[in-house]
Formats: structure tokens, C-alpha cells, sequence
């Protein structure tokens, strides 16, 4: 059952990032049913586990520094990758798309369904399962590259630079807890950041003012 669940996830993530970038549907109304339905999916093929090689309170602190960490780390690229316009141009794109429902409705949708549903998928069952057969890093690395993979088909580069960088270190972070609470703080902590915070762009701020 969970190598079937597997299968489907990656690729109901594929079609439905491709059906996004296609523009046949939008993001918000789509991806979430999608992600969402992945994240049952894989709770119910393979109950998550917190941590298992160290303290859950140990392991949600690393998160969230590694959430900030990595937070700040992608200002910096940002502001460095900015000056090249088809980067500029996507990211700018991303966060039109973003300013299109409010900020507490994007916040909830990707806080409390899609981050959660892609840690229970990728890092809680695909590299949980993976690791059953293979080494722990073997494992972490599949996960990393089917995250890239599913990702891919949005054909925007900030989200594909987003899976293969916050998809290692959330990968690195189920691998070194033994779970998914250490990625799932992590991944929640720098996702809510960008999307408060846009490194880079100033959208929701300039959004904000045209509404006051």
C-alpha cells in the first residue's frame, strides 16, 4: 500500500503543479486539495513519528532555528539572484499570485494543509519507507529527489530552488531526528516567514497600501 501511495502522490504533485503553470487553475484553489490529499493519504499508509533518535524538544528547536537559518539564508539569495531578470521575474509572479487572497487565508492554507501534508508525504512516508530497505542517507536522498521531481513540473525557478534547497535540509532534518517534527517546524517556520516577510520584492507590503 505505501509504495502505491507513493507513486500516486509524486505524480498527482507533478499533474497538479503542471495544471498550475499551464494556468488552467490557480494555486490556491488547486494545490491544497492536492497536497492535502497526499498528506492523508500518507498518514494513513504510514502513522508519522515525531522523532525516534532524539528528544521531541530538541528536535522542534533545531527546526525552528534551521527555519530561521534558512530563512535568512534565502534573503541573501535572493537579493543576490534578483539582479538575474527570469528569477526576478518569478519570483515577482509567485507573489502576485500570493497577493491574490489575503494574507491570513495564504497562511492558513499553507501552513495548516500544504507544508504539513508535503513533511507526512516526503519526509514521513516516502523517506520513512525508503529507509526500511536502505541507508539512512540513500533513503534522504530519494526523498530529496522525488520532492525535486514533483516540484519541477511548476516551471518556476524559486520553487524548484526551494525544493532542492529546503528539500535537503528537511531531508537532512528527518534523517538526523528520526522523524518529522524537526522538518515540519523548519518547513513551517520559513514558509510563514516568506510569505509575511517577501525577501526581495516588497509585494505584500505594496499590497497592503493599495488596500489602506
Amino acid at each position: 500500500m505505501q509504495v502505491t501511495v507513493i507513486i500516486a502522490g509524486t505524480l498527482a504533485s507533478f499533474v497538479g503543479w503542471w495544471v498550475v503553470s499551464a494556468g488552467r487553475r490557480d494555486v490556491w484553489r488547486l494545490m491544497p486539495w492536492v497536497l492535502g490529499g497526499m498528506g492523508l493519504a500518507a498518514v494513513t499508509a504510514r502513522p508519522p513519528v515525531a522523532a525516534s533518535e532524539v528528544a521531541d524538544g530538541v528536535a522542534f528547536a533545531v527546526g525552528v532555528l534551521s527555519g530561521i537559518a534558512l530563512y535568512v539564508g534565502t534573503r541573501v539569495f535572493v537579493w543576490a539572484a534578483s539582479h538575474w531578470q527570469p528569477f526576478r521575474r518569478d519570483v515577482m509572479e509567485k507573489y502576485q499570485e500570493a497577493a491574490e487572497i489575503s494574507l491570513a487565508e495564504s497562511l492558513v492554507l499553507s501552513l495548516v494543509v500544504m507544508v504539513p501534508a508535503e513533511e507526512l508525504f516526503w519526509r514521513g512516508l516516502v523517506q520513512g519507507r525508503a529507509a526500511e530497505t536502505l541507508a539512512a542517507g540513500a533513503a534522504a536522498t530519494i526523498a530529496w529527489l522525488g520532492y525535486i521531481v514533483a516540484n519541477a513540473s511548476s516551471r518556476s525557478l524559486p520553487i524548484v530552488a526551494g525544493a532542492v534547497v529546503g528539500g535537503a535540509l528537511w531531508g537532512l532534518l528527518a534523517w538526523w531526528s528520526g522523524g518529522v517534527l524537526a522538518s515540519l517546524a523548519s518547513h513551517i517556520l520559513w514558509t510563514g516567514l516568506m510569505l509575511a516577510y517577501p525577501p526581495g520584492t516588497g509585494w505584500r507590503g505594496r499590497r497592503r497600501a493599495e488596500r489602506t
